[in-house]
């Protein structure tokens, strides 16, 4: 058994650079841009054309681009915004942020994504919005939202924080499905900038007022009027934000961009392998992938059954013991101090459960057959 110090830990995720992105580091800082500048211009037109989407805007990170997807979807102070608890806390904030109440939804346990049904139930004369997550890299189930939201005059936002390379029937998420989509550039995240993330629309009305909300409200922007032949003096129309990427994250964004599908790949050969080694522990249920849906595993989540021989938590640090680096399954936004009410607790009985026996394994694109086999080995121990 190893004995787990900061060298040996094998960690639950780890970000991939190499050569190609700090040589784009160090061109974007000589060329004098750090902030805003064409290198953000280069990211954005690169990942609207990985998506398959007319427009992509890059931001200083999903929570901020949620914020502004909707604030640019006309939410206010008064208006309801469905979501699901069991999602990362930012979900609910970016709701807050723009003057509005978060409403619970419930989740299907086999794909920690909003159950349709659950939803039909839940939406109100005061909803104004669906804020569906494609729960860590798995998309949900889009066609019966859009349906259902379609027929009560509902807009729909995707938080797609996990799931860039993510394929709903073949289409790329980000793609126009819903009004707009979200991504995140996290370190923990497949594709990463340090901080930072991207909003994709169809619709150029909306992105041209993402564009301008990101800068302030700046009518001319940095790169514009630093650019022009004339004198350019630029007006505010409306409250705005610093919401701006940087042309450092950038050039490193544009990198992962163009390793993302070989990225992608690879984690999906160590999501198989996991699955198919862990099947024979009976205490053990294996992610899913739906049929139409092609998951970007940026996260390895499995379940503990009831008649598990150790408690979630419990086996969280038997691992981190062993030298693996664990963490708890989605956290449940409605068990959080900000957001606790006595009514989710008794409207969210998939989400609870999800929350309370699910756990995320080490998965990462440097992680090593070796690294896999022993984590394997640790858990087949347990019980035995």
């Amino acid at each position: 058994m190893r004995i787990a110090t900061a060298s040996t830990l094998i960690p639950v995720a780890h970000p991939s650079f190499g050569p190609e992105e700090e040589a784009a580091i160090v061109a974007a800082l000589r060329s004098g841009w750090v902030s805003q500048g064409p290198k953000v211009a280069e990211f954005e037109n690169a990942f609207a054309e990985y998506v398959s989407s007319p427009f992509a805007i890059a931001v200083s990170s999903c929570t901020t681009g949620l914020h502004l997807a909707l604030i640019a979807s006309g939410i206010r102070h008064g208006d309801e915004v469905i979501c699901p608890s069991l999602s990362f806390i930012a979900t609910a904030n970016a709701i807050v942020q723009a003057g509005a109440t978060p409403i619970f939804v419930d989740v299907d346990t086999a794909t920690f994504n909003i159950d349709p049904t659950c939803l039909e139930r839940t939406i109100s004369p005061r909803t104004k919005a669906i804020l569906v997550v494609h729960q860590i890299g798995l998309p949900a189930p889009l066609a019966d939202i859009l349906e259902l939201a379609r027929k009560r005059g509902v807009t729909v936002i995707e938080d797609a924080a996990c799931a860039i390379g993510a394929e709903y029937y073949g289409a790329r998420i980000g793609r126009p499905h819903a009004s707009m989509a979200c991504f995140s550039f996290h370190p923990r995240k497949i594709l990463t900038t340090g901080e930072g993330g991207m909003i994709t629309t169809a619709d150029q009305n909306v992105a041209n007022r993402l564009r301008k909300l990101r800068q302030h409200a700046m009518t001319v922007s940095d790169l514009t009027r630093h650019s022009a032949k004339q004198v350019s003096v630029e007006t505010y129309e409306e409250v705005g934000y610093n919401y701006r990427m940087t042309d450092l994250q950038a050039s490193v964004g544009s990198v992962q961009l163009r390793r993302v599908e070989a990225m992608i790949s690879r984690r999906r050969m160590q999501a198989q392998r996991y699955s198919r080694e862990l099947r024979s522990i009976h205490w053990l249920t294996v992610p899913q992938e739906p049929v139409g849906c092609k998951h970007n595993y940026q996260s390895y989540m499995v379940l503990l059954a009831e008649n598990a021989p150790i408690g979630r938590d419990k086996l969280m640090q038997v691992l981190l013991d062993a030298g693996i680096s664990t963490r708890r399954g989605v956290m449940a936004i409605h068990r959080e101090p900000p957001y606790r009410s006595e009514q989710w607790e008794k409207r969210l009985p998939a989400t609870n459960l999800l929350t309370e026996t699910s756990i995320i394994l080490p998965l990462f694109h440097d992680m090593t057959e070796a690294d896999q086999d022993y984590i394997l080995e640790c858990l087949h121990r347990v019980g035995n």
